[in-house]
């Protein structure tokens, strides 16, 4: 009956961090945001590595309308080890109002997760993104390599709100 017992909380964890939508608490989503300069493609600069991305290398994720009004997201990158491209489609939806960049995203199902754009580049050619807590981050880009002063702005920003930037993974783009 104990096991029963833990596997219900090890459950509820899972689905209670899987379904959560809001960021962290300590950070601040970009206000102003405008959906239509996000759109398009971006390059996975860095990442905290996740099972769902492990080992993936030339990661892109693809932004564009749909036409329930939310988000379709195409998050595709290459496999070494199998030797092949593996792509997943999503669906985000604001979670408050389309001028603060705070989303719920899903690739799953039912279930949510947070996407919250926590610094971006006045001109959309970069981004810093978390999920609902300190293990969700990424570094997007416009274009496949980022500049060094740049890199070290978002990171210290990443820093700032308390993420382990040590615990990068930065992606092989071509």
């Amino acid at each position: 009956m104990r096991i029963w017992s833990k596997m219900g909380v090890i459950i509820s964890t899972l689905l209670s961090v899987a379904c959560s939508v809001t960021p962290p608490a300590h950070v601040k989503v970009v206000n102003n945001f405008e959906l239509n300069r996000y759109l398009g493609s971006w390059y996975e600069i860095a990442r905290l590595d996740h099972s769902f991305e492990s080992g993936l290398q030339q990661v892109t994720a693809t932004y564009s309308l749909r036409n329930d009004g939310g988000v379709k997201v195409i998050n595709r990158g290459f496999n070494p080890v199998k030797n092949q491209w593996q792509q997943s489609e999503g669906k985000g939806y604001f979670i408050g109002p389309t001028s603060q960049a705070a989303l719920k995203v899903s690739f799953f199902g039912p279930f949510y997760g947070g996407y919250n754009v926590i610094a971006l580049d006045k001109e959309y050619r970069y981004a810093l993104v978390c999920g609902p807590n300190s293990g969700y981050l990424w570094i997007l880009s416009r274009t496949p390599q980022l500049d060094a002063g740049v890199k070290q702005q978002l990171l210290k920003t990443a820093q700032d709100y308390g993420f382990d930037t040590q615990q990068l993974v930065w992606v092989k783009q071509p």
